[in-house]
């Protein structure tokens, strides 16, 4: 294709491509605050100026200039290609290997205005979970990718593409580092001025490792969520009649609504912002949307009346929500929630991640970058009277849970009522949901595995799917009561799934599943497109919020109690192994779902082409990518982590994992502690 292989031919210089601007027609992230000093200004531009030759300086000067002090950042609006940003078929992607192909084609997707929150700023979700840092970089990768041979590797520093390296044909084709920052320098606003310099950027998890599938990638881990948070503290699986309430519809959180409806519940999901609310409900994903209080109330008692399964998008704030619904209990003694959480991009609190109650979206956007510190403070006062209305819809009968997005973090910074008497450093009032509902899954084995049919074919989708579910049906044949509820469970996501049209961009598909059924189908896929049953090869992957890709003390390793939650060795060892066990990629993230500088975290992407190498990588990395996670958490004390190493190291004599020995009497260190 053409089009694609001028894309692909380097930064277009001669001449130089129009600047037109930021296009009006899609949304646009946030304005930052860098508050950089006039040598730091100098500096960023001087940074930006190096992807030219001197001669296009005097005319790309002043335009980056005006970027950097209008928006905060130099993105290079001028480089931003015209071609339509998608997931093109494999085949058409120029290249020498086609391990270059399938990072192509899934750097586009992060980037298909269908799928990315902000795509002109090449924001994949999160406010500010980057691809790259500017189109310069974009631009250049593509070309590297599309020169690579089978014995280079491409190395990137926080989205600048530091070069092409000799490497081996059993090397990844790609080493990608975001965020990479000395602890001590990790903070907010360090992290605002290296990344206006150009120096640093935030990847979040799945977009600066390009394997971000759209909302459709969370969708089922929301599912699985909603559905165990029933089982755990409304006890029962069914949940027809019960309302569950959150907030966000952007990137990640858009995943909510269908969640909830296919969990069988009432979604009643807060959104200020009408351009996600209406992407989300003319995708599908939403039913239904009002910005009448008095409307959304009166559809949630209908709602629970008939038990009618209802995805409700209130456009407004989720502040005024919660306190609504306070008043109704107050005044009728009805509580109209069931289950509550929240998924705004607390992570990102000052700049664009949650809108405080008491100013409009318009007025929010205004004053984060006009007067910083009086937003900060509005933003804190929000969040006290959000926790205020929460207590008091928990003590009358609410469960509660942290979506592991900061939200109890930045309230308890806030100074809101969420401490836990006598709780440990990662413990508040209300549970992670690592903690209470996720955290026990992982430590069986069980986390997000995907992959993506390069073809663009929905029917390679469908024998996908197909061949999921008959791999899963024949492993949980044999396996215990505890899991083979989550094999059920998965089977039966990946048997609808089709159904519930959630492919948004490539013809992705994700399941949770153990190291067993992740290898078993990796295999079983892989011998599909060398029986031509399969049309195209399929990249592998998963979330960084998996079994083992991440340290996250609030979130992903928040049930980790022997002190070590906040150790990253596990997503460093992660990336490594994954690295010379056979990924294609494999990338390390700092900042990755809870913010800079408070989690660690890891990804890879193996590219399936049919042949037994490729089935030897995928045996060799899958079996290591969760085993790595379980063992360390068996080693921190989960009993479930305990017996799923245990069963592994019977199943492959070649896996050595030191097991803990219990303290099976308390008093003798009582003893040993008084004497």
């Amino acid at each position: 294709m053409s089009d694609l292989k001028e894309l692909c031919s380097g930064l277009p210089l001669n001449p130089l491509p129009p600047n037109r601007g930021r296009d009006p027609n899609v949304p646009h992230a946030p304005i930052r605050t860098p508050n950089l000093t006039a040598e730091e200004e100098r500096l960023a531009l001087r940074n930006a100026l190096r992807y030219f030759p001197p001669s296009h300086h005097a005319t790309l000067a002043p335009e980056f200039a005006q970027e950097l002090r209008q928006y905060g950042h130099i993105y290079m609006y001028r480089f931003c290609p015209m071609l339509r940003m998608r997931a093109y078929p494999i085949d058409q992607y120029p290249c020498r290997t086609r391990q270059a192909a399938s990072m192509m084609l899934m750097i586009m997707n992060n980037l298909d205005p269908a799928v990315a929150q902000f795509p002109q700023e090449l924001v994949t979700y999160g406010g500010n979970g980057q691809v790259f840092s500017n189109w310069a970089q974009f631009r250049l990768v593509m070309h590297y990718l599309s020169e690579m041979t089978e014995e280079q590797t491409l190395v990137m520093y926080s989205g600048h593409p530091m070069g092409l390296f000799p490497s081996l044909p059993s090397s990844p084709r790609a080493i990608i580092t975001n965020g990479m920052v000395i602890p001590n320098y990790s903070s907010r606003d360090q992290y605002e001025k290296m990344f206006a310099l150009g120096v640093s950027m935030y990847g979040q998890m799945t977009a600066g490792s390009y394997c971000y599938i759209g909302p459709q990638g969370i969708v089922h881990g929301t599912m699985l969520t909603v559905l165990n948070a029933g089982r755990r503290y409304l006890g029962s699986d069914d949940l027809k009649g019960r309302v569950f309430v959150t907030s966000g519809l952007g990137g990640m959180s858009g995943a909510q609504a269908k969640a909830a409806v296919i969990s069988g519940c009432i979604g009643v999901i807060a959104e200020v912002d009408e351009a996600p609310l209406r992407k989300r409900h003319e995708q599908g994903w939403l039913m239904e949307v009002t910005s009448s209080m008095e409307q959304c109330i009166k559809r949630i008692r209908e709602a629970r009346s008939s038990k009618t399964p209802l995805s409700l998008g209130y456009h407004g704030n989720i502040v005024d929500l919660w306190e609504r619904l306070v008043l109704e209990f107050e005044r009728t003694g009805e509580l109209l929630v069931d289950l509550g959480s929240d998924q705004t991009s607390l992570h990102n609190p000052y700049n664009g991640g949650y809108y405080p109650v008491q100013l409009s979206f318009r007025q929010a956007n205004q004053l984060m970058s006009t007067d910083p510190d009086r937003f900060r403070c509005i933003v804190q006062e929000s969040l006290r009277r959000q926790i205020k209305a929460i207590n008091k819809l928990s003590d009358a009968g609410m469960f509660f849970w942290d979506y592991g997005n900061a939200f109890l973090l930045e309230a308890q910074r806030a100074g809101a009522e969420v401490k836990k008497v006598g709780g440990g450093a990662t413990e508040f009032r209300y549970p992670s949901y690592v903690q209470h509902i996720m955290g026990d899954i992982f430590s069986l084995g069980f986390g997000p595995f995907r992959w993506v049919c390069t073809s663009g074919d929905p029917q390679d989708l469908a024998v996908t799917d197909n061949i999921a579910a008959t791999v899963l049906e024949e492993i949980s044949a044999n396996v215990s009561d505890r899991i083979k509820q989550q094999y059920s469970d998965n089977i039966r996501w990946i048997r609808e799934a089709g159904k519930h049209k959630m492919v948004v961009g490539s013809q992705a598909r994700i399941l949770y599943s153990d190291q067993k059924g992740r290898v078993c189908i990796a295999l079983a896929i892989n011998q599909a497109i060398a029986d031509g049953k399969v049309s195209a090869p399929v990249v592998i992957s998963r979330d960084h919020h998996d079994v083992s890709g991440t340290d996250s003390p609030f979130r992903e390793t928040s049930n980790v109690y022997d002190g070590s939650a906040f150790c990253a060795d596990m997503a460093v060892q992660n990336f490594v192994g994954d690295a010379f066990r056979g990924a294609t990629w494999v990338a390390l993230h700092n900042g990755g779902g809870v913010g800079w500088g408070e989690v660690m975290n890891g990804g890879f992407g193996l590219l399936l082409d049919g042949s037994e190498e490729a089935a030897k990588r995928a045996r060799l990395m899958l079996n290591w990518d969760v085993s790595n996670g379980v063992a360390r958490r068996c080693w921190s004390g989960n009993s479930n982590a305990y017996e799923t190493i245990q069963r592994t190291m019977e199943e492959n004599r070649q896996l050595h994992v030191t097991m803990p020995f219990p303290v099976q009497d308390e008093h003798v260190l009582d003893r040993a502690l008084q004497g």
